[in-house]
């Protein structure tokens, strides 16, 4: 039996999703939550699942928090972000945070399963903006020049840490003290160096290269 858990603060949602994953051989519910801090208390409490369903907005402690607070402190848990949430800084940071997969709510049942049937074998599922040769590569042999072999210079450095958070692209021209289109052509040659087509690949790229940490 491979056990999992819920955290969403819509409960029909979370008994929709529930109910589906119960008739998915061989997963088993264990519990549902409807905020990360009743799902640290479960942790507390002993009860550890193999893969967390993670909703990001929820009260008192949201998925962001609550994923980052699964991958310091339970890393071999999975975690399957599920959401209504399709931009891309949502995506990044709960990449960044330690999710090992990213579902929009009102995928197809199918998807579900392959979802949690991916997690488990391949340790990653991935759709749409996140593809499995990015994610693949992340554990792959990090360049001792990374920047410098990729041909980046320090403003393109400085707009791809940026670009690794939640800011939107008009805050990076923000903080970067640049116009917005400054920072599209920033995005533009980034891109272009890195060989990626969105936000998403970029942090991908930038953590399989070495260029940021995590």
């Amino acid at each position: 039996m491979i056990k999992v858990a819920i955290a969403d603060d819509h409960q029909l949602v979370a008994k929709a999703i529930s109910g589906l994953i119960q008739k998915i051989d061989p997963y088993d519910v264990i519990f549902e939550v409807e905020n990360g801090k009743e799902l640290v208390r479960y942790f507390n409490l002993g009860m550890v699942p193999d893969i967390v369903l993670l909703d990001i907005n929820m009260p008192e402690m949201d998925g962001y928090e609550t994923a980052l607070w699964l991958k310091t402190n339970y890393p071999d848990v999975k975690v399957l972000a599920l959401s209504m949430y399709d931009k891309e800084e949502s995506i990044v940071t709960m990449l960044r945070n330690g999710a090992k997969g990213y579902l929009l709510k009102g995928c197809r049942p199918s998807e579900l399963k392959d979802a949690l049937d991916a997690i488990m074998t391949k340790g990653f599922y991935y759709t749409e903006y996140l593809t499995d040769r990015l994610v693949k590569s992340l554990n792959s042999e990090k360049s001792k020049n990374p920047a410098e072999q990729l041909g980046l210079n320090s403003r393109e450095l400085q707009f791809i840490e940026y670009a690794c958070s939640e800011l939107t692209y008009n805050e990076i021209a923000d903080l970067m003290c640049v116009s917005p289109r400054t920072v599209d052509g920033y995005r533009e040659q980034v891109f272009m160096k890195l060989g990626v087509k969105s936000r998403v690949g970029v942090v991908l790229e930038a953590i399989k290269s070495g260029i940021i940490k995590i």
